[in-house]
């Protein structure tokens, strides 16, 4: 039995330095939170997604708004997920109504923070306007928790990390 103590004892002395010293985590947790304006009307569609340094599409992090035939009307996103479309059914979501909010919590690689990448926001109604691009935010440390104003539907956005 004091054997089998003094293992435990020593295993648990090497372990703690070696949890001290772990590798940070890969991903980070980050809060999106839209408010969207009063508009009257049918609900919104949202496409959250990442770009890289040259505009270039990287990926999907949340859609707001669950039938498939609307998604095109959020065309900036539609054209760029070409290659994931058969990844977005998690992150989906119901649309978002006029003047309402919506908060989504979403993992992000470390790396692609302050790294050049933005995080845009696309958005259309049924019978109203299409916003491609409508928000633009640098995935920054800095820019976290700024909110930014939209173009149309979206009266303010922001992202915490």
């Amino acid at each position: 039995m004091n054997k089998m103590l003094a293992t435990l004892g020593l295993a648990a002395t090497l372990a703690v330095p070696a949890m001290a010293f772990a590798p940070p985590a890969e991903a980070r947790s980050v809060t999106l939170t839209t408010q969207l304006r009063p508009y009257g009307g049918n609900g919104a569609y949202l496409a959250f997604y990442l770009v890289d340094a040259q505009g270039r599409f990287h990926s999907t992090l949340h859609v707001a708004g669950g039938k498939a035939k609307y998604h095109t009307h959020l065309s900036a996103w539609a054209r760029g997920r070409t290659s994931e479309a058969a990844r977005i059914d998690g992150i989906t979501g119901a649309s978002v109504g006029s003047g309402q909010a919506l908060r989504v919590s979403v993992e992000i690689a470390d790396a692609l923070i302050d790294a050049g990448y933005q995080i845009r926001v696309d958005t259309a109604v049924e019978n109203g306007r299409d916003n491609p691009g409508e928000v633009t935010a640098p995935l920054t440390g800095a820019a976290s928790g700024r909110p930014v104003a939209g173009r149309g539907y979206v009266a303010s956005f922001k992202f915490d990390m």
